[in-house]
């Protein structure tokens, strides 16, 4: 068991580290609640549960540390978390492979928090690769805001050209357009995904106050996102395959969205490309 007064549990001071280590604690508790205690292995429960999935003291338990050390943990206090208890506390809360990959973003111990700057246009010569391309294609940033896009995502997918800059985001259009809905076969799907990955931009950017901001409003808006973003899902991008029906048209075109970081120096861009589906 760790004890929280050992070195490896010694609170840390640094301010830097205190956004990370908040979400950090609320994801961990987040991936708790989803874990049954059947799935976990533990079969007997004692007392009545008033919270649903594991107990605390049963992760920490699974995990090897001691309860106040990973109450701590999900509390956001500022310990330091070694990558060997991090792993073994994944592994307790039966992480997927994406969900791993975002707790090791979250925990990052051997590298200082840094402030990324949203993009928020792009360069004239960008625009020109995107209208270049034959089929929907479209640069974002981390925000879902479409920054550059070609006529055929006007045609095919949503016609941003008409909308006002801060409606021209993915997210928005997603959840509250009944064009989009309507030509997306595969709503539902696309819609999981989409706040899966969006929440990995939302820890990412925790100090960010757009964010927090951004889900209220779209949460007042649509109940549909409301309900999935307290799943609290998280997702990598990775080719993923959707259908579009046209308006007057009983063709279903199927696409593989292949979706690439643009720049070294943009690290929040993302060149999303829309090629026709082969089996």
């Amino acid at each position: 068991m760790l004890n929280p007064n050992d070195n490896n549990g010694k609170t840390v001071s640094t301010d830097m580290n205190s956004t990370r280590t908040k979400t950090l604690g609320v994801y961990l508790k987040s991936r708790r609640a989803q874990l049954q205690p059947e799935q976990a292995g533990l079969t007997r429960s004692h007392g009545q549960r008033r919270t649903p999935g594991l107990r605390r003291e049963e992760v920490a338990i699974l995990a090897g540390v001691s309860a106040t050390y990973y109450t701590w943990l999900e509390q956001g206090r500022e310990v330091a978390v070694s990558r060997d208890v991090i792993e073994s506390i994944g592994r307790a809360l039966q992480l997927s492979s994406d969900e791993h990959v975002h707790l090791l973003g979250l925990w990052n111990a051997n590298e200082p928090e840094t402030v990324t700057p949203i993009t928020t246009e792009v360069k004239p010569q960008w625009q020109e690769i995107v209208n270049q391309m034959a089929f929907p294609c479209f640069i974002s940033n981390d925000r879902a805001e479409l920054l550059a896009w070609n006529r055929a995502v006007d045609e095919r997918i949503a016609d941003f050209s008409s909308r006002p800059p801060e409606q021209r985001n993915m997210m928005v259009m997603l959840f509250t357009d009944p064009e989009m809905r309507s030509r997306l076969v595969n709503w539902e799907e696309m819609a999981a995904h989409s706040v899966a990955i969006f929440r990995t931009s939302f820890d990412k950017y925790s100090h960010d106050p757009w964010f927090a901001q951004f889900v209220a409003e779209l949460s007042r808006e649509s109940s549909e996102f409301a309900a999935l973003w307290k799943l609290h899902r998280v997702e990598i991008k990775k080719v993923t395959r959707v259908f579009y029906s046209m308006p007057g048209d009983n063709q279903v075109l199927a696409y593989d969205i292949n979706s690439l970081a643009f720049t070294v120096d943009h690290p929040d861009l993302h060149l999303c490309i829309y090629s026709p589906a082969v089996d």
